[in-house]
């Protein structure tokens, strides 16, 4: 593509700032990113901590096969999606819960068919629970996975009757990976948008995509290459505390701005401009929702039979959500990342107690003894996504300032944080700018 005269600055190097900074560069625009950290990737990065000699992710995070336009992107950089991702068929595992496992493994078929073949050979649900979710599915389908009006998602499973340990370990599980939010206070139409896309999509789309790597090496990395090869700058340890009315950013004047970061900060350089002080009180009114991972080193012959395991609660209650074998996915033997999606029990425990917790409940799941954890590390990311309720009020990629835009999962209205929705909305960022230029 022939160079632009054009110049834009991408304010935030997480995902969602370098899919606009890849998708303008791609198209011959002089980019330049600006990230506030030592680091590209934002809240799905690598690190390397203290006393530890291996990079670990700062969170686990898992994509399916819907995700159309992160996998789009990953190959536009040159990232082969096969070489670092697992791709395996949806399975939802608590192969420990009582009175018996839970396991709904989906077929790569047609929707509907393949949540049918599921839900038939499922274990762990009565009959009556079956038949009760194929109804729900077919209700979903033929409304075309809209409601008249939003309501939580524990509200609309009470609706249609969702009971058992399908509403636990499917709805409910589900929903609280997906969204972060638990299901009492989650939106019912961001669910149900992400069933259409998943569920109700093609026979792939449900694959879970479990990273093989770390996270810089699935986007972050390539991504900066990408952009610099096409005479973008990445500028890193670069914070960017104001927008001033010429679009200049520390002297530099820029012909659009692309504002990537979460929304807190972004509530602050939108608040000092009239044309956009509305959108600044309305992010700043968000509420936001932890994530925690804990990663325990046990000896290396500790593996899962699955590579992502739902864990089974303990007699003072559960805890964790799932478990992912890092030794199957990333080649690091006995390494095991405990996930703990949304607000609960959890965040009031020390990290020695949290630790122990989990380890039981581990324990519980394969019901054996465990060896000694090795060395454990606890990652607690207290604002890692907005708390996606219903009838959230999102923005939109086009700011009522000429020339400013935004970008982040919170901007994508149809899906909840996701590393999808982040990608998508820097998509329509860079879009509505070489329409605009």
């Amino acid at each position: 593509m022939p160079e632009s005269s054009v110049r834009v600055a991408i304010v935030g190097g997480g995902w969602a700032g370098l899919a606009a900074a890849v998708e303008l560069a791609a198209a011959g625009t002089r980019v330049t990113v600006l990230e506030a950290a030592k680091q590209l990737g934002g809240r799905a990065r690598s690190v390397t901590l203290s006393g530890q000699r291996q990079r670990l992710d700062n969170g686990q995070h898992i994509l399916i096969g819907a995700y159309r336009e992160t996998l789009r992107l990953m190959q536009q950089v040159g990232v082969a999606p096969a070489r670092v991702l697992h791709r395996l068929p949806l399975q939802v595992s608590f192969p420990g819960c009582r009175p018996r496992p839970f396991r709904l493994r989906l077929r790569r078929l047609p929707a509907p068919w393949n949540l049918a073949a599921g839900l038939l050979a499922a274990r762990g649900a009565s009959f009556a629970e079956k038949i009760g979710a194929a109804r729900f599915m077919r209700f979903l389908q033929n409304n075309g996975y809209r409601i008249a009006d939003d309501c939580s998602v524990a509200a609309l499973l009470d609706r249609h009757q969702q009971h058992g340990n399908l509403r636990r370990y499917l709805w409910e599980t589900l929903c609280l990976a997906a969204l972060n939010t638990a299901p009492e206070d989650a939106s019912a139409q961001i669910f149900l948008n992400t069933l259409r896309d998943s569920l109700g999509g093609g026979p792939a789309a449900t694959d879970l995509l479990l990273p093989a790597v770390d996270l810089d090496q699935l986007f972050a990395v390539a991504a900066a290459a990408f952009i610099r090869a096409r005479g973008g700058e990445i500028r890193l340890r670069t914070r960017v505390e104001a927008i001033d009315d010429g679009f200049s950013i520390a002297g530099e004047r820029y012909d659009a701005i692309v504002v990537a970061v979460d929304p807190t900060h972004a509530a602050t350089l939108l608040a000092p401009h009239p044309a956009t002080a509305s959108v600044a009180q309305l992010l700043a009114d968000y509420r936001f929702e932890p994530i925690g991972t804990v990663y325990c080193a046990y000896p290396p012959e500790l593996r899962l039979p699955f590579p992502m395991l739902g864990l089974a609660a303990q007699d003072d209650g559960q805890i964790g959500q799932w478990v992912f074998d890092r030794g199957t996915l990333c080649g690091t033997p006995g390494l095991m990342a405990f996930v703990l999606s949304g607000h609960g029990a959890w965040e009031a425990l020390d990290n020695q107690a949290l630790v122990a917790a989990l380890d039981g409940e581990l324990a519980t799941t394969l019901q054996r003894t465990l060896p000694t954890v090795v060395w454990q590390q606890v990652i607690r990311e207290r604002r890692a996504t907005f708390s996606c309720r219903p009838g959230l009020r999102r923005p939109s990629a086009r700011s009522a300032r000429t020339g400013l835009w935004l970008a982040g999962d919170y901007v994508c209205a149809d899906y909840p944080a996701t590393l999808e929705a982040a990608v998508r909305s820097g998509v329509t960022a860079a879009r509505g700018i070489l329409r605009s230029a």
